[in-house]
């Protein structure tokens, strides 16, 4: 019988437990060993691909679609979750018999977030119904603490069986990456940055990252790439593309960087309110306009997702 998670993110400020999971009938533990620990796959998961811009707020939550394959995602960003707002998901996960986490679901798509893990707000009687506050809560842990959450999050959660399980980093090169990069065999990784200098750069230092842990990087998306007006169609191009600094090609930029560093440009997300607001709603863009195939933003999700799911020998439908 599945029961109530009776446990929380913030009471147990343990190093070895942080997430507070019972004790009792966990999963079995693996001995420690000197030196960095060994690789092993996520139960019940066939693939993993690792998302990651190395930078905040490029929109590297939204590129995980559903096409006929049995999908999944952790956030692993302890700090600042962002996908239960993406799916429009809350509450507390249960726990399985072997008291691993249960994933919540929404849109056929599984998923587990330290945001699930924190105490709920609650509304405001003096606010209009269903005007639920922004949750103020902090997590305030060092580094060992958010080390054993994301083992906890990677080898406590009961997924069952997913094609792929798709791994949304936060930003930066630092302990969350380190410890996936060392626990789990992660299939292939996918880059996401904006046309600017400033957000390329950090985008090559993730490259440099996965580089140096044997991760094959499996391209890069260039989001917010233009602006396609929705009246005539034209294309403006928001950010620079590196024209300002005379290289003579527009592709001087992330394209061009792709082919300096040998991997694949996977292609441009356009900037649009409309995928703004579908995220700030809880409903992710290929669902919104699931039933449009003329949705030049749902196409370039489409077409991006379809090429990873190929470079890792998944059927795409």
């Amino acid at each position: 019988m599945i029961q109530k998670r009776l446990f929380s993110a913030l009471r147990a400020l343990q190093h070895d437990n942080p997430l507070g999971l019972p004790r009792s009938g966990t999963p079995p533990s693996f001995p420690r060993r000197r030196g960095l620990p060994e690789k092993r796959k996520i139960r019940d998961v066939k693939k993993v691909i690792a998302v990651s811009s190395a930078k905040g707020g490029v929109g590297k939550s939204t590129i995980a679609a559903r096409r006929g394959i049995r999908t999944g995602i952790l956030d692993t960003d302890i700090f600042g979750p962002s996908i239960p707002t993406l799916l429009n998901l809350s509450g507390e996960p249960r726990l399985d018999e072997n008291n691993c986490l249960v994933p919540l679901t929404n849109y056929g798509l599984k998923s587990m977030s330290m945001g699930y893990l924190l105490p709920q707000p609650k509304s405001d009687p003096s606010q209009p119904a269903g005007n639920i506050p922004m949750d103020t809560t902090p997590i305030s842990w060092r580094g060992l603490m958010v080390t054993k959450a994301m083992h906890q999050l990677l080898h406590s959660v009961s997924w069952g069986p997913l094609d792929v399980l798709v791994l949304d980093l936060p930003p930066g090169t630092g302990d969350v990456q380190l410890t996936i990069g060392q626990e789990v065999v992660v299939d292939g990784a996918v880059i996401v940055t904006t046309p600017q200098d400033i957000a390329l750069r950090d985008a090559v230092r993730g490259f440099g990252m996965f580089d140096k842990m044997n991760i094959p990087v499996l391209g890069m998306v260039r989001n917010m790439a233009y602006f396609a007006c929705p009246q005539c169609g034209h294309q403006t191009k928001i950010f620079s593309h590196g024209e300002s600094h005379d290289h003579g090609s527009e592709d001087w930029g992330v394209v061009a960087e792709c082919k300096r560093l040998g991997v694949e440009f996977l292609g441009d997300i356009p900037l649009d309110a409309k995928v703004c607001e579908d995220a700030d709603r809880g409903v992710p863009t290929v669902v919104s306009e699931e039933s449009d195939d003329r949705s030049i933003r749902r196409k370039a999700f489409l077409d991006v997702a379809e090429k990873v799911a190929r470079k890792i020998g998944l059927d795409w439908h």
